[in-house]
């Protein structure tokens, strides 16, 4: 899983511009010692700067929001160790280059990969510059589309008025998430892999937590860990609204996914609510399928209830936000 990482204050939208309005133009970006591009005689930082080192520090709530399947989006940021999707742009792809891919750990913890076929690679977990993890993603995928073959695309500081995977990707395709027990997806044929390189995947793959994705409920995620296992589901309901159901489901006795397993919790991760169960050690993904299938229609009933919680309710409730921790 993902380090942890601020609470985000802004919602939506693009930040202020880096610089302000010089004689019609923005000033550029530069290095922070560098002359301000203004011509006022100070280092960038001391000048203007300073508006772009606010701007890159106000977060962005939802990034991935407007995206296809953005609670998956969510889990392959912060939850899944190893994964890949498909993903599909609005304009064609530049010759040269046959696919793109979104993969949640790249080699090195590099931002993007242009293979040596000019295929792409987008890491989603790598660290970003800005408060908008989209605009940061989307500035390397623009640079990532026309890098050298075989060469990666290094993260950098930059102006926070760039394009956004919701401007590059084409919004009526499909997200598709495909989930890996390792990171041979790293190479086009992991066989070939010696020396150090083998060693790095070695010990990259001896690291992840096994991870399924569930096939009959959306972006719910098991996972196995040598005490117990988890299921980490995100969810797309408001938080407030998601918070009541879930206490009225556990007053009712009804929020757990059967015999030996627990609500124990949720996170906040990138404006949504991901709630944690405990499960027992040799409960597999497939077993969880029908009881999470079943919680998720019992959950959908209660999420249309609007009378006020009771006092049984609002005591759960508040338990629930005490265990809940933020992660993004």
């Amino acid at each position: 899983m993902a380090k942890k990482r601020a609470t985000a204050t802004r919602t939506k939208g693009a930040a202020p511009a880096a610089g302000s309005v010089r004689g019609g133009e923005a000033v550029p970006v530069v290095g922070a010692r560098e002359p301000c591009p203004c011509g006022s005689g100070r280092r960038y930082k001391a000048c203007h700067g300073r508006e772009a080192a606010h701007a890159v520090t106000e977060l962005v709530k939802r990034p991935f929001e407007g995206l296809p399947g953005e609670c998956d989006w969510v889990a392959l940021r912060e939850l899944v160790p190893a994964a890949t999707a498909a993903l599909a742009l609005k304009d064609p792809l530049p010759e040269g280059v046959p696919s793109v891919t979104l993969g949640t750990v790249l080699p090195m913890a590099w931002p993007g990969l242009r293979r040596d076929t000019g295929a792409v690679l987008l890491g989603l977990q790598s660290d970003t510059a800005s408060g908008d993890i989209s605009r940061d993603l989307a500035d390397t995928l623009v640079r990532a589309l026309t890098a050298e073959p075989g060469n990666p695309v290094e993260g950098r500081r930059k102006a926070p008025d760039g394009p956004r995977l919701q401007d590059l990707l084409d919004l009526d395709a499909a997200f598709v998430p495909e989930v890996h027990s390792g990171f041979e997806f790293w190479l086009e044929d992991a066989g070939t892999a010696t020396g150090e390189v083998a060693a790095s995947l070695e010990r990259a793959n001896q690291a992840a937590i096994p991870t399924v994705r569930l096939t009959g409920v959306e972006a719910a995620y098991w996972c196995e860990t040598p005490e117990k296992n988890h299921l980490r589901w995100v969810m797309p309901h408001a938080e407030e609204t998601l918070l009541d159901a879930m206490a009225r489901l556990h007053v009712a006795g009804a929020s757990s996914l059967g015999e030996g397993t627990r609500l124990v919790g949720s996170f906040r991760a990138h404006g949504l609510t991901v709630p944690v169960w405990d499960l027992p050690v040799g409960m597999g993904a497939d077993e969880v399928e029908k009881p999470a299938a079943a919680f998720g229609e019992r959950l959908a009933e209660t999420l249309s209830r609007t009378e006020p919680l009771t006092a049984e309710e609002r005591r759960a409730r508040s338990g629930f936000m005490n265990r809940q921790i933020t992660l993004s």
